[in-house]
């Protein structure tokens, strides 16, 4: 049975002292204890009932609850017969730990709350317990080798009457049954995703019930197996942006227990499944970090030209090279403080690494989010380096639009499917910013593809909003100059200008060159600059003058400015 089941029950005469966001947890048992340390009668899922006996002084309430959420127990309902009103340590102590504290009316004995528990949860299991383990063993047996996902969502709709989707984590539809109605609307699969993203990221255990209009979904949570390891020592940041969900149109709230088993041994199946295609991407994988490593490494055209041409075949099959390829760039950043940044165990997740998740994301964004099923990502090759996840898109043609632009993948429209879901999954907690590059048909174009894409990724970052894109289209002409200068004329023109001002700074501690960047971002204005830097003018015209005398160049002069603007952009 549900504990919000037990609080609607008016004879029981419990009341709710903390734990809202947790009404949905299980009661499988009940247990009366005084003790300091029940962990050894504790098997999970109970509601322990006690007259707190075992509190001496406020120290005591902090361990005891940590027992109790360490053997997995469901709630915690404290007599007032013996203190009166529930100790405040105990209630802050609940609150930590997000365990569900409910208060017992004196003038209720908690034989009369056991004996309730015993009987709901005694009728519930007789009635589902055959039924339940019979349908388990069919989806065992049934999917998803047998038949993919389709198979275990079939089964549900057949055997449970269950309407049952698995989606991606930007609402794109992987699997639905094949009877029982039309399908999700991919607004609601955005809805739904973006729902299942912002409850996930704050640790809440799933299922998570949504309600849209008069139709409740209650969504589940499928971790690939092979992403599962130690999950409580893992933020969950690392997966929660990459996992699948189970979208089921029902209310979960009031299942048994062995129901809600049923259908997380679901979405373990489903996991397996997700997991098998995953490893079907280490090719792909492979050869965008092979063909970017060539490029950052400036190897020669003919020796990335030749790695190309192994990659064609992979990606387009069929038409055996590519004409033309585009870069797409992702970078995931996440706030220093945020929901997800306490994983429940007040312990800050440090140095997660944005690289594979952003890659997990941009695999997932660039498919078309019209398309159903798991293997249109079959043509994207995504490699990462540190926290940027960087794309390399075949493109079987390229042809001109009625606008005047190029077909292929635009900024504009890339994340138009998937800004809300996403949205809501880093709501204040991090950010994702993707740059586009144009188009490229040989080699020799690869490097300058990759930095425009960068460049563009930046000017993304610039902007507001948890979820940015930008293109090629979008650089400013000087900026689309940039990557085609050899490294080594970018290294002596930058070390001229900029390298001065950097030795002047490590010396004196002066912000020089934030005071350069400040005044060529304000125009020259030395009031605007003067403000936005917190400074006096004279401060200013010190610091400007100061950076004049080391470079000997002149920041009232157009042509100076140009040059210190174009080094800022290059180092």
């Amino acid at each position: 049975m549900r504990l919000r089941a037990l609080l609607d029950t008016d004879a029981l005469g419990l009341r709710l002292l903390g734990g809202e966001d947790e009404l949905d947890r299980t009661v499988r048992g009940v247990m009366t204890t005084d003790l300091r340390d029940p962990s050894r009668y504790l098997s999970g899922g109970e509601l322990v009932l006690t007259g707190l006996a075992w509190r001496r002084d406020a120290t005591d309430s902090e361990p005891f609850v940590r027992i109790l959420v360490g053997a997995g127990v469901t709630a915690l309902a404290a007599g007032e017969a013996e203190l009166g009103d529930v100790p405040e340590d105990l209630v802050v102590a609940c609150a930590r730990h997000r365990l569900p504290l409910l208060a017992v009316n004196e003038s209720v004995a908690f034989a009369t709350i056991t004996e309730h528990v015993v009987r709901q949860v005694s009728g519930e299991r007789a009635g589902d317990l055959a039924a339940v383990v019979d349908r388990h063993r069919r989806m065992m047996t049934s999917g998803p080798a047998g038949g993919g996902p389709d198979v275990v969502l079939d089964l549900l709709g057949s055997d449970l009457d269950l309407r049952a989707w698995v989606l991606s984590p930007t609402g794109r539809l992987i699997a639905g049954p094949k009877v029982g109605g039309p399908a999700l609307p991919a607004e609601l699969c955005a809805r739904l995703a973006g729902e299942h993203l912002a409850a996930a990221r704050t640790g809440r255990r799933g299922p998570y019930r949504v309600g849209v209009g008069t139709t409740t979904y209650s969504l589940f949570p499928i971790s690939g197996a092979g992403r599962t390891g130690n999950a409580a020592a893992r933020d969950v940041r690392e997966t929660v942006l990459s996992d699948w969900l189970l979208a089921v149109e029902a209310d979960a709230g009031d299942w048994p227990a062995e129901r809600l088993d049923l259908l997380h041994g679901v979405t373990q199946l489903i996991a397996v499944e997700r997991d098998r295609r995953d490893a079907a991407r280490t090719v792909r994988r492979r050869l965008a970090q092979e063909v970017l490593e060539l490029v950052q490494a400036g190897s020669a055209p003919a020796e990335i030209a030749a790695r190309l041409r192994v990659a064609a075949p992979v990606l387009l099959p069929g038409l055996g090279a590519a004409p033309h390829w585009q870069v797409v760039v992702a970078r995931v950043e996440w706030d220093e403080q945020g929901p997800a940044a306490d994983n429940g165990g007040g312990r800050r997740a440090d140095g997660i690494d944005g690289g594979p998740v952003a890659q997990a994301l941009l695999e997932e964004i660039l498919v078309d989010p019209l398309a159903t099923g798991p293997e249109h990502s079959d043509r994207i090759a995504v490699a990462h380096t540190g926290d940027e996840a960087i794309a390399l898109v075949p493109l079987p043609a390229v042809s001109t639009e009625h606008d005047g632009s190029e077909s292929g993948i635009h900024a504009d429209t890339l994340l138009a499917a998937v800004r809300d879901p996403l949205s809501a999954g880093l709501d204040g907690d991090g950010r994702l910013t993707l740059g586009v590059s144009a188009s490229v048909h040989s080699a020799e174009g690869l490097r300058g593809a990759l930095e425009e894409a960068r460049h563009a990724r930046r000017v993304a970052a610039a902007r507001p909003g948890r979820v940015c894109a930008a293109g090629h289209q979008e650089l400013a002409s000087h900026v689309l100059l940039l990557p085609f200068v050899p490294d080594d004329v970018r290294r002596a023109f930058t070390a001229r200008l900029l390298d001065p001002l950097r030795d002047y700074d490590r010396r004196h501690r002066a912000e020089l060159i934030p005071t350069l960047e400040a005044f060529l971002e304000c125009d020259g204005s030395w009031t605007r600059c003067a403000a936005r830097l917190h400074l006096h003018v004279n401060t200013l015209r010190y610091r400007v003058g100061r950076i004049e005398q080391l470079t000997s160049r002149d920041l009232s002069r157009l042509e100076d400015k140009l040059d210190f603007f174009l080094a800022l952009r290059m180092s």
